[in-house]
């Protein structure tokens, strides 16, 4: 049973009454007036209709509104879009993707005078889209044709396959897009990218590198930095902020390129296995060339060795990896600090008798010097007692402190990735014998770099300074190791190994060459030296007058073997190359040749109560 109708129920809609057709009360009206009640019932119908009609009519007006002001609102967003189009510029369409992320830009390096070591060229990558090549076989010979070392089988085999993409090349130049262009085969596509050439070609290729790619799309690639300066600053270069703003390092291409070619003619002249050379200011620490060979073009930079010795690579420089006892050059330090600590001077007789027993170890000199010499004639002659005996004076603590102030006991700071794996060999116990034989350069083992900072650094005045591969502006003073008149003493002693001792090759007119030969033993593997391999060194500086760069070059297993015995000294091998690498960077360097000056005669220096 149905509950009655509340009108007052807000919960039931209201609808209005609908108005009966013949009302009873208008129908009894009507007859009683003796009218028609049909035309009643006729009105109400009528009127009923056209309030449907006015309905209708109201419902439509309404759609009708709605659909227009849709209809000019989307008119409106395609006019405006259209005009926005009109007014904008023009550029080719790109497909959005994970590759357009990818940034290649890489900022230049260059040389100390503004010369490009390394930039960045666009070119093109080659791939293939199998399922749309015409002639796989004849697309491959050809390809094969265009790239000699390409494995035509290999690229057959995957182009068969089920593959949708395969990359064929990384990187092409301009003659080789052309000849893939003209094989024609719609399957071969290109893609634009970034890559990174070096102009100098193996010039400097220890310094830069090299640089390979990262992350890679179809139409981007990422260019990072693998080894050297690359390296090194790897991020500084893929600033996006910096790419305007090049690395200008301290390099001279002109005096690279002439030491390089001077020190390869010295290793084919004396069947060397490998060589080194660093040139470097002795005032601001800046390398202005560092040359290691056997090197390698960093455009096409080789892969490293799996197995043997990293030396043997092309790949590893001499020059900061290679840690090496240098011998005789280290003599010089255990002088300089000994005359320093006032325990000696340069006319201090030392005894030389030899041989030298200490416990089960006899330390030896090349030759037999005499009973004694000075401790000038003691670095003049190169004599392993003299120093060694200088050594114990001056005490293992003592010297390990100085050597350490030298920067001999840590890896050296050079702006290079290899610079931390060149870490020095150190002593496992610094006693009284391990002092001694570091003296002479035996029982510690450094880098060319390590020695030439060293030189600098005792030579110049006496005040530290740190190798850097970046130009710097005027000089750097660094803490002081030695006084001035040490460095002034040392460069005197060096002064005269050169015009009367073991480097009388290294004597460059006009250019007052110092410097000290150093030719060390090869150790063996598994203990003991070599007797027919040396290592030598010629390590100095000129002016000697007035300081300007420092030099090291050695030569691994060099010998001269235009006498009746083989010489393997550093004064037949390293000392003539040296001299023939002053002769040539000097006047590039702007070091004019000039007449040394005279040592006064007879004339003292006069001080207060003496």
């Amino acid at each position: 049973m149905t509950a009655p109708h509340d009108p007052q129920d807000p919960s039931v809609p209201h609808t209005p009454p609908r108005r009966p057709l013949r009302p009873l009360a208008a129908v009894l009206r009507a007859r009683e007036r003796g009218e028609n009640p049909d035309l009643i019932e006729r009105e109400n119908l009528h009127r009923r209709h056209e309030a449907m009609r006015d309905r209708s009519r109201l419902q439509s007006e309404g759609r009708l509104l709605v659909m227009g002001l849709f209809f000019v609102a989307a008119f409106t967003v395609v006019g405006v879009r259209m005009g926005a189009l009109a007014t904008s510029m023009p550029e080719e369409p790109r497909s959005a993707g994970a590759a357009m992320a990818i940034n290649g830009a890489r900022a230049d390096i260059l040389d100390r005078r503004g010369r490009v070591l390394a930039t960045n060229l666009t070119t093109e990558a080659l791939y293939a889209h199998p399922q749309d090549m015409v002639d796989k076989p004849g697309a491959v010979r050809e390809l094969a044709r265009i790239f000699p070392d390409l494995d035509a089988p290999a690229l057959l085999a995957q182009l068969s396959g089920s593959r949708k993409f395969v990359w064929i090349r990384k990187t092409l130049s301009p003659e080789q897009i052309q000849q893939v262009h003209d094989i024609g085969d719609p399957g071969l596509l290109f893609a634009g990218r970034d890559m990174r050439i070096y102009p100098n070609g193996r010039l400097a290729a220890h310094i830069l590198g090299g640089a390979s790619f990262g992350d890679e799309g179809v139409s981007a690639a990422e260019v990072i930095g693998v080894a050297g300066v690359e390296k090194a600053f790897d991020e500084r270069l893929r600033d996006p902020a910096q790419l305007d703003d090049p690395l200008v390092l301290s390099i001279d291409v002109t005096v690279q390129s002439a030491m390089r070619e001077v020190l390869a003619g010295g290793m084919t002249l004396f069947n060397a296995k490998g060589a080194s050379a660093v040139l470097m200011d002795v005032h601001t620490g800046e390398i202005v060339s560092m040359v290691s060979l056997p090197d390698f073009d960093p455009n096409d930079r080789p892969q490293v060795l799996t197995s043997g010795d990293q030396a043997d690579s092309p790949l590893f420089n001499r020059a900061v990896q290679g840690v090496y006892e240098l011998g005789s050059v280290f003599k010089i330090f255990t002088v300089a600090q000994a005359l320093d600590m006032g325990l000696v001077n340069p006319e201090t007789m030392i005894d030389t008798k030899g041989p030298l027993t200490w416990g089960k170890y006899r330390i030896r000199d090349f030759h037999d010097y005499g009973p004694s010499l000075s401790v000038s004639k003691v670095i003049v002659k190169s004599s392993n007692i003299g120093t060694a005996r200088i050594a114990l004076q001056v005490g293992s603590d003592n010297q390990r402190q100085f050597l350490d102030s030298l920067g001999f006991l840590e890896a050296t700071q050079v702006e290079l990735s290899e610079a931390p794996s060149g870490r020095p060999l150190l002593p496992a116990r610094w006693n009284d014998i391990a002092t001694m034989t570091i003296s002479y350069g035996h029982g510690i083992s450094t880098s060319p770099v390590h020695l030439a900072t060293a030189y600098a650094s005792l030579l110049n005045g006496g005040t530290r300074i740190n190798p850097t591969l970046l130009k710097q502006e005027g000089m750097v003073i660094g803490p002081r190791v030695v006084t001035p008149s040490t460095s002034l003493a040392a460069r005197k002693m060096l002064r005269e190994v050169v015009e009367k001792g073991t480097a009388s090759f290294g004597d460059v007119k006009g250019y007052a060459v110092a410097g000290k030969t150093g030719s060390a033993d090869k150790p063996k593997p598994n203990g003991g030296y070599y007797r027919d391999k040396v290592l030598a060194t010629f390590a100095g500086v000129f002016p000697a007058h007035d300081p300007k760069y420092v030099f090291v070059l050695t030569l691994d297993e060099g010998v001269e073997t235009t006498g009746s015995i083989p010489r393997r000294t550093a004064g037949w091998t390293a000392v003539p190359v040296t001299a023939e690498m002053i002769r040539r960077v000097a006047p590039l360097l702007g070091v004019r040749p000039e007449i040394e000056p005279l040592a006064a005669i007879g004339v003292r220096e006069a001080r207060n109560g003496g």
